[in-house]
């Protein structure tokens, strides 16, 4: 694996497949995880070389990767499955988690797990995530 630093992505609906697109755009290395083959497959179609298949079940299979993250994005689509990526990736890296949320409940929770930021939006355009900093 390359030395880089890769920002790590959990994108399993059209607002994460946005942000990959940026990251691509702008050649950030990236590496995307996934918990399921349609979600693996999905990810392929759109050209990714870096996935990760993660067991979100099996607590002894949470391997860290063979990589340096630089920071974690992780996109909502679930609350029991984005609370369960928030547990592995803070096993994984102590750099800064992102969580992208389309609703305000879960806030505490995505925090009091390890969140270091929590963006609630309604647009399905997040540039201004990589706007700061990400470059």
């Amino acid at each position: 694996m390359d030395s880089r630093e890769h920002v790590l992505v959990y994108a399993p609906n059209g607002i994460g497949e946005n942000f990959i697109k940026q990251l691509q755009a702008k050649q950030i290395p990236f590496a995307v995880m996934v918990n399921s083959k349609v979600q693996q497959r999905r990810m392929e179609q759109l050209g990714i070389k870096l996935i990760l298949r993660v067991n979100t079940k099996d607590h002894s299979k949470w391997v860290i990767p063979e990589m340096t993250i630089r920071a974690v994005y992780m996109f909502e689509n679930s609350v029991t499955l984005c609370c369960r990526f928030i547990q592995i990736c803070r096993q994984w890296t102590l750099r800064p988690l992102f969580v992208v949320t389309k609703s305000v409940n879960p806030r505490l929770i995505y925090k009091a797990l390890g969140a270091d930021y929590v963006i609630y939006t309604n647009r399905d355009q997040v540039s201004f995530l990589l706007e700061e900093g990400e470059e």
